[in-house]
């Protein structure tokens, strides 16, 4: 019993309530007007266009030869005082999103050049050599390999040679421990 519902009422039914309820079985055919440049147009069809407002339905009646007019040029209203100070505030919005724009590239800049530098600094201190030591008793080595090279047959005459390239080698072992 609690159950809500909605009737919908057309312009149409309304016009045949105000009638009395008569009903047209059948329309009776009109004759058609003749319209300049061969044309022909039957005159229920320029008597029938209908303009909907929100509140009323007019019927339009159109002149013989001419069509109806139309509704959708009206002349611009003048912009009302509020609509002039929103646009005011958009601009002044829109000015001001592009003072932070032009600070936060400047900011970009600044902060991509920090960023490169550091980035070479880091690239310098990972990517440096370390310092490398000499190799102790390098010119013993060479003077003893040289020795071999020249007395390929006889070793022996490089034994002097060896025995300084020993000492040397057991002098900086010691150093190190």
């Amino acid at each position: 019993m609690g159950e809500q519902f909605t009737i919908q009422i057309s312009s149409k039914l309304i016009n045949q309530l105000a009638d009395g309820g008569e009903k047209l079985k059948k329309k009776t055919k009109k004759p058609k007007q003749k319209l300049p440049g061969g044309h022909q147009q039957s005159q229920s069809r320029v008597s029938e266009k209908l303009f909907s407002n929100d509140s009323e339905t007019l019927k339009g009646t159109a002149a013989a030869g001419w069509p109806p007019q139309s509704l959708l040029f009206r002349p611009a209203a003048p912009t009302p005082q509020s609509a002039v100070t929103e646009l005011d505030a958009i601009q002044s919005v829109v000015q001001e999103s592009e003072r932070v724009l032009e600070r936060l590239k400047k900011q970009e800049e600044h902060m991509v050049q920090e960023v490169t530098e550091r980035a070479k600094d880091l690239h310098e201190k990972e990517f440096k050599l370390p310092y490398q030591k000499p190799m102790p008793c390098l010119a013993e080595k060479d003077a003893c390999l040289e020795c071999y090279k020249e007395n390929v047959n006889s070793a022996l005459k490089c034994a002097d040679l060896v025995r300084s390239f020993a000492d040397c080698a057991r002098r900086a072992r010691q150093q190190v421990n």
